[in-house]
């Protein structure tokens, strides 16, 4: 069950993101799903203040991660020395020490048999989609289209939430539900509008024409569905 967050921790969440707190981390201190804290995060921010960050965020872990390898080989470039010599120390007292030392004798170990069985190497599957026939939808949900009312299509890595996915899931077509209508407002443009889909029995329905239009994914707030 997702855990209702408070107002108090609604600010002090997007306070932390601002300042590059990872989504990871979000979910670890306020013990809620990444999908919660990412929700949460767009109504508060708005689509467009919210890609700005992550993007920002990414921008500075990319940089971060550089500026810690310069350093490890700084590191180890002055710690060769130190290390060679310390090795040398080590190697001249276990010398010195081997006649004391008390080793096991070779009747202790014993051969371990090799495994027989077959091992999968499958490549890995995408297990975060959830079958659209074991989602409960509720009774109303939102849609952005164009003035012409047709679907607006994107890819999964259109959605940095997502972005964790291998390289050929990434490449799935997409739609985007809301549940939220004020959600559904802040992410729609000009030249857009919001569409309200009172039956939700009817994604079920469309399945098939979907998947012949090779959409494979519905993008919502709670989950990945999988057609």
């Amino acid at each position: 069950m997702t855990k209702r967050l408070t107002e108090k921790q609604k600010e002090e969440m997007v306070r932390s993101f601002k300042s590059g707190m990872a989504f990871d981390v979000l979910s670890q201190n306020y013990s809620c799903t990444k999908s919660t804290i990412i929700r949460n995060l767009k109504k508060n921010l708005g689509e467009k203040k919210y890609k700005e960050l992550v993007n920002k965020n990414n921008s500075l872990k990319g940089k971060n991660k550089k500026g810690t390898n310069l350093t490890n080989n700084l590191l180890n470039s002055n710690l060769d020395d130190k290390t060679s010599k310390k090795a040398t120390e080590n190697v001249q007292t276990l010398g010195e020490n081997r006649n004391d030392s008390k080793f096991l004798s070779f009747e202790s170990f014993f051969e371990i048999p090799p495994l027989d069985y077959e091992i999968e190497n499958a490549p890995r599957k995408e297990l975060s989609s959830v079958p659209i026939s074991e989602v409960d939808f509720p009774k109303v949900v939102y849609m952005v289209v164009d003035k012409k009312i047709e679907l607006e299509i994107k890819l999964l890595k259109d959605f940095p939430e997502w972005d964790f996915l291998p390289h050929d899931d990434l490449s799935r077509k997409t739609i985007e539900i809301f549940f939220d209508l004020k959600l559904a407002k802040r992410s729609c443009n000009k030249e857009q509008k919001v569409l309200k889909v009172p039956n939700t029995d009817v994604f079920r329905i469309a399945a098939p024409v979907l998947l012949e239009k090779g959409i494979s994914r519905i993008v919502c707030a709670e989950n990945l569905i999988a057609l």
